[in-house]
């Protein structure tokens, strides 16, 4: 008996010490970064980006783009493979992910890439998920956001611009979820999330989502609200303007005020990996 009682508490140590290893190990790989899609929402479009390792993304549904939105950034953004291509990567759900990369030439030029899906899909209302590893270092500017369709029309800020993951690499454990529009382009409403326990968005993937109701913006990291807009948020003189169609953006930038330029500390190639994009809107 005297033995038995023994191994009983060893195996209860031993099973104390390998449930925090567990843990542990849950929390480095980013343990509830998967999906947290509210009940009632059913999937509309998605890029679960399963092309063959190499491939460019799915043109049906992502348009390459060229345009800086912020002059002070310094890279040229792309077409090439190079900066955006399918990977494989265990850390994906479905073994591969798009990988947009930063690349430094010998001449200390900067290069990247920015896929939008303009003209190609947009919604209105519902809630957009996007599972993500993300860049770290001085300079690096990754977001996944979102632009009414009417930009072209109406420009910017009256369009409307919704940042669902916008972070800057010198802040490696914070994200950003943001809303932008007339009357409020100077002073962005938004609100930031910072993972706990000292992990970093670089280590593995994370979930970003916003549920986007009438007059209302909701921000999620990991299913963890962070964020809740609405028109009584604005300041004085603004006008909600979200409440029309909106498309999608996917892009590393580098540079620009916020962020600061890259400098000696930072480490090349580094690269924005994105397991899904996916869309979801109310069952009717």
């Amino acid at each position: 008996m005297k033995k038995r009682r023994q191994g009983s508490k060893n195996f209860g140590y031993y099973a104390v010490l390998v449930l925090v290893s567990l843990l542990t190990t849950s929390i480095l790989l980013g343990a509830g970064s998967t999906s947290t899609v509210p009940k009632g929402y059913k999937l509309i479009w998605s890029d679960e980006f399963k092309q063959a390792p190499g491939t460019a993304p799915d043109l049906k549904k992502w348009a390459y783009t060229l345009q800086k939105d912020n002059q002070d950034e310094v890279e040229v953004y792309t077409t090439s493979p190079q900066n955006a291509s399918i990977v494989a990567d265990p850390q994906a759900l479905d073994g591969s992910a798009l990988r947009i990369q930063a690349l430094k030439d010998s001449k200390g030029a900067y290069t990247s890439a920015r896929i939008v899906t303009k003209d190609k899909f947009s919604f209105q209302y519902g809630y957009v998920e996007c599972r993500a590893k993300l860049p770290y270092g001085q300079g690096m500017w990754p977001a996944f956001w979102t632009l009414g369709t009417d930009i072209d029309k109406v420009s910017w800020p009256k369009c409307g611009e919704v940042d669902i993951m916008e972070a800057i690499g010198k802040e490696p454990a914070i994200n950003h979820g943001s809303i932008h529009g007339p009357g409020y382009t100077g002073e962005k409403l938004g609100n930031s999330y910072t993972l706990p326990n000292g992990v970093l968005f670089k280590d593995a993937y994370h979930t970003f989502a916003m549920e986007w109701a009438p007059q209302r913006i909701k921000f999620f990291v990991d299913g963890n609200l962070y964020a809740n807009f609405t028109p009584k948020d604005l300041p004085a003189g603004g006008k909600w303007a979200f409440e029309h169609p909106f498309y999608m953006i996917l892009q590393l930038a580098l540079g620009g005020g916020w962020s600061g330029n890259p400098d000696e500390t930072t480490k090349f190639p580094q690269s924005l990996m994105v397991d899904y994009v996916r869309v979801y809107q109310l069952s009717k």
